[in-house]
């Protein structure tokens, strides 16, 4: 009784075994997985993948994205369950070859000639004739005849009767087999090439990824790959005259650090550009030391002509700032000081603000450009303001304030491209780690017709810069921007200024005091108070707050007086704070008045660029780095073998037709009877055409 029941585990066993077998070698089971791939394949085209988490938590919002993240979705093609897909796909493939495979090969090398001559009547494709001859004889004919259109050709002897075998394109199997096999090469190509050898370091080895920051010789060896590591795609980025002998791979929750068999040096970098000033080519000259060596070579690295070494390939990926020394020019844009002052810095270094006494600022240089290629004839500046300057107020007072203040943000739709000049790029970032980021051109730029200088802001790194366009003196320069902006914010020189206006506008005609004098004084005080601010609102979101308690009816009038009495207390404001200065009082041409035009609008567009000072770059000392994707990629070859196979593959299927051709001679009436039957595996036009001429050839002899 036992044995029998081991009996029935063992079949049961065997019968599980060989179901489950028959399912992941099934057409049903790798179509679902192939189906599969490209799901994800189309994810990891469409979102793009190894950014920054940052950046997936801005596009998607907190809750999305650590949904996105716990399925892996940022990083796709190496995540656990694609990898297990892949190799599930590689083990159905497999048992599909080693199920099919021998029969198809025993099919190639099989006549079929056990064929009966009834089974042979039931083709669609058949003939029969007689003729006069021996069937020996008819058969070495026909033998002949069907060897000369491209046909092997077997005859066997029966008791009473010879069989004419046949067949062409045999190779079809092949193709079939070559195809499949390729699937299962190209897998494991993939396999090989992905980051598979880095999660088994991971997972045997304890290697973990660094989160932290420092430099990279002093990083720990847990957070190191050795220079065995089958397979790696990393970036490197190397300044004219330093050398790295590590690249750095990215991972979800930090970097690894793969130490590499050679080190490569940066002796020169090398950049061309066209006419527009965008960049035609870029090359780098290295020079490489074998670690293991000594070795030492010189090569050039260009885009789509890698160095290749040992297995190892340079790429040639893209160029950054290699640590430009900068030297800029502080202004203040708070409070009434109007002191600038010298700073000095380097891209990808800090430097804390110790000029602004008030908060604890530090000054992170994330960027320089030493050139700018632009669109003039588009606009190059977003509105800073960011607010309806005429909420609350009715449509014809908005088109009248719009008209008296201008746009940041007017510009032909025409394409200019030109280059504007160097930038610098930094973060400002307070004592709560608070930062906000900010793009300064060096030198003015000429737009809708006048000359300003940009400077850009934003609050998150996703944002588009928001420019505020400050006015370009006579001397090209901001200073007297920067000296007005202080004026205003003084209310002593603000009441000086009124009374310089109220003075000008009204003629004295006595020594007593003149009530229109003070009044128009005191209306000229109250228009620049409220265009300075409360701390609050300030600008022209402050004049038209305070217009909305203007009767609707009288707002027009009320907007216009205001501007006019704005304006002309804002030109004494200006010559007064020249006067301070030792300067002259300039012009009142239309090239100064624009200027001041130009300059109210900065000042109210100032309150939204929210930034302590500004900061103008006045020299610098350029370093050049290069970009360099270092790979290790085995499988690259593996993956070139299947390609070729699943060529070779598919054209076999598609273009190679396996024909099949018998024919039945059996005596017959002083002569011979011929029976002919023809198969293919696809029923084509070209087929019929085929056997219609293989019979004709066949039963002319008839």
């Amino acid at each position: 009784m036992t044995g029998s029941t081991a009996g029935i585990e063992l079949k049961t066993r065997q019968r599980w075994l060989a179901n489950a077998v028959e399912l992941f070698s099934s057409m049903r089971f790798a179509i679902s997985l192939l189906t599969l791939i490209a799901i994800a394949s189309v994810i990891g085209t469409v979102l793009k993948q190894n950014e920054p988490m940052p950046n997936y938590v801005n596009q998607f919002g907190p809750f999305w994205f650590e949904i996105f993240n716990k399925l892996g979705l940022y990083s796709v093609y190496s995540t656990w369950w694609f990898l297990l897909i892949m190799g599930f796909l590689v083990l159905s493939t497999s048992l599909c070859i080693a199920r099919n495979a021998p029969k198809m090969i025993k099919d190639v090398s099989s006549w079929r000639e056990n064929v009966r001559e009834q089974s042979l009547r039931n083709f669609h494709h058949k003939a029969e004739w007689h003729a006069g001859l021996a069937p020996s004889e008819m058969g070495r004919q026909l033998a002949q005849r069907v060897s000369a259109s491209g046909y092997k050709v077997k005859l066997v002897e029966r008791e009473d009767a010879i069989l004419l075998a046949a067949k062409k394109g045999a190779a079809n199997k092949w193709g079939y087999i070559f195809a499949h096999t390729a699937i299962v090469i190209i897998c494991l190509g993939g396999l090989l090439d992905s980051n598979l050898p880095i999660r088994f370091q991971q997972w045997f080895y304890g290697k973990t990824p660094f989160a932290g920051n420092g430099i990279i010789a002093d990083i720990p060896q847990q957070h190191r790959l050795g220079p065995g590591n089958p397979s790696f795609r990393g970036n490197t980025l190397i300044a004219e005259g330093a050398s790295s002998s590590t690249t750095i791979l990215a991972q979800q929750d930090g970097v690894l650090i793969q130490d590499l068999p050679i080190t490569i040096k940066l002796r020169r970098f090398i950049i061309d550009y066209y006419s527009t000033g965008m960049p035609k080519l870029f090359a780098s000259d290295v020079t490489v030391r074998d670690n293991a060596t000594g070795k030492v070579f010189d090569a050039t690295i260009k885009v789509n002509e890698p160095l290749i070494y040992h297995g190892v390939a340079v790429y040639q990926s893209s160029f950054e700032d290699g640590g430009s020394k900068l030297r800029l020019t502080g202004y203040p844009m708070v409070g009434a000081v109007n002191t600038s002052f010298e700073i000095a810095g380097e891209v990808n270094g800090s430097t804390p603000l110790e000029q602004v006494k008030a908060a604890d600022y530090t000054v992170e240089w994330t960027g320089f450009r030493p050139f700018n290629v632009e669109n003039m004839g588009d606009s190059n500046g977003q509105d800073v303001r960011g607010v309806n300057l005429a909420k609350g107020v009715n449509r014809k007072l908005a088109d009248d304030l719009d008209q008296h203040l201008g746009s940041a943000a007017k510009g032909a739709n025409t394409k200019d491209l030109k280059n504007v000049g160097p930038s610098v790029q930094y973060k400002l970032r307070d004592k709560a780690g608070q930062a906000r980021e900010f793009l300064n051109y060096m030198q003015s730029v000429h737009i809708d017709g006048d000359d300003v200088f940009l400077a850009g802001v934003r609050d998150q790194p996703d944002e588009a810069f928001r420019y505020l366009r400050i006015p370009a003196d006579d001397n090209d320069s901001v200073r007297e921007w920067m000296g007005l902006r202080a004026a205003l914010a003084n209310p002593a020189m603000r009441e000086q200024a009124a009374q310089r206006y109220a003075r000008a506008a009204i003629r004295s005609t006595g020594s007593a005091p003149d009530p229109m004098r003070e009044q128009v004084r005191q209306s000229a005080l109250r228009s620049l108070s409220i265009f300075a601010g409360d701390g609050n609102e300030s600008g022209f979101t402050a004049v038209s707050r305070f217009l909305q308690g203007v009767p609707a009816a009288e707002q027009e009038k009320a907007a216009d007086i205001f501007m006019k009495i704005l304006n002309g207390s804002m030109w004494e404001l200006w010559q007064l704070e020249r006067a301070q200065e030792g300067l002259k009082v300039v012009a009142a041409d239309t090239k100064h008045a624009r200027f001041l035009q130009l300059a109210i609008n900065a000042l109210a567009d100032a309150g939204f660029y929210r930034a302590p000072v500004y900061l103008q770059l006045s020299g610098f000392d350029e370093v050049k780095a290069s970009v360099f994707q270092v790979t290790r990629s085995p499988g690259k070859k593996v993956v070139y073998l299947g390609c070729l196979l699943l060529v070779l593959g598919v054209f076999s299927m598609l273009y190679i037709r396996e024909r099949r051709l018998w024919v039945w001679i059996r005596p017959d009436q002083g002569g011979s009877n011929a029976l002919m039957a023809m198969s293919t595996q696809r029923r084509t036009l070209d087929f019929d055409k085929e056997y219609a001429s293989l019979q004709a050839k066949l039963t002319h002899s008839a």
